[in-house]
């Protein structure tokens, strides 16, 4: 696979935008492990290897266990390897990410609210939005992951 453009230098302006939004997300009070998580699951969703890539490596940085990491996919059936607040963002995350498919039913929201505050909701939903987009642009334009540079 190779690179098809670099949108980093076509439009830095634009990615320039999305980085204040990244800015947003990590100054929101969201955890930046939850966060993360939310991250890596969505990139799963969206099969995009550059972002896989990336959070895995963040992760493991911030010292989560390669087993959290190597189940998140199957999250729902890890028992209590996730905690309450990750396993609420990972189904608002898994919902809003396929909105074409779920519409993010009343139940997704009821359950993502019974745990998470107006505000954090909001800022929740704005990390996904945001990770939905840069897996967008990494896949469409075949950005090439850390580890297959590496090689």
């Amino acid at each position: 696979m190779s690179k098809r453009l670099d949108y980093n230098q076509i439009a830095p302006a634009g990615l320039k935008s999305l980085g204040g939004v990244y800015g947003y997300v990590m100054q929101s009070g969201l955890s930046p492990v939850l966060v993360d998580l939310v991250y890596l699951r969505i990139s799963q969703i969206n099969n995009c290897a550059y972002c896989l890539d990336m959070h895995t490596r963040d992760l493991l940085k911030k010292g989560e266990a390669i087993e959290k990491i190597a189940l998140l996919q199957a999250w729902a059936e890890a028992g209590n390897l996730f905690d309450e607040r990750e396993r609420a963002a990972l189904a608002w995350a898994e919902s809003v990410t396929r909105v074409a498919e779920t519409a993010v039913p009343d139940e997704a929201y009821q359950a993502a609210h019974a745990i998470f505050d107006e505000r954090e909701l909001v800022d929740l939903t704005i990390a996904i939005g945001l990770m939905n987009a840069y897996n967008r642009l990494a896949v469409s334009f075949r950005n090439t992951p850390q580890a297959a540079l590496e090689r």
